[in-house]
């Protein structure tokens, strides 16, 4: 895989804070950003692909109707009221 450079600013506190854990973990900065930015990347994925599967799924007709899911925190909520 062939490096590529990406270039950004920040706040000095940001920074610093980059830095220091740098230090911390005996890594470099560029991996301190780069391994947040890899698993910033591969969360915001998850979730969008989890998005489309969720509206995909609804669209096919397999959601709980609201009310059903309200009826059932309800009772949930009660029984928990009374056992306490």
């Amino acid at each position: 895989m062939t490096d590529t450079s990406i270039t950004i600013r920040t706040d000095t506190e940001l920074a610093g804070k980059v830095a220091a854990l740098a230090t911390a973990m005996d890594r470099s900065r560029n991996w301190v950003i780069e391994d947040a930015l890899r698993q910033y990347v591969e969360t915001q994925a998850w979730q969008i692909e989890g998005i489309k599967e969720a509206v995909a799924s609804l669209d096919r007709g397999e959601g709980i109707p609201h009310e059903q899911v309200m009826d059932e925190m309800d009772a949930l909520l009660s029984g928990h009221a009374n056992a306490s």
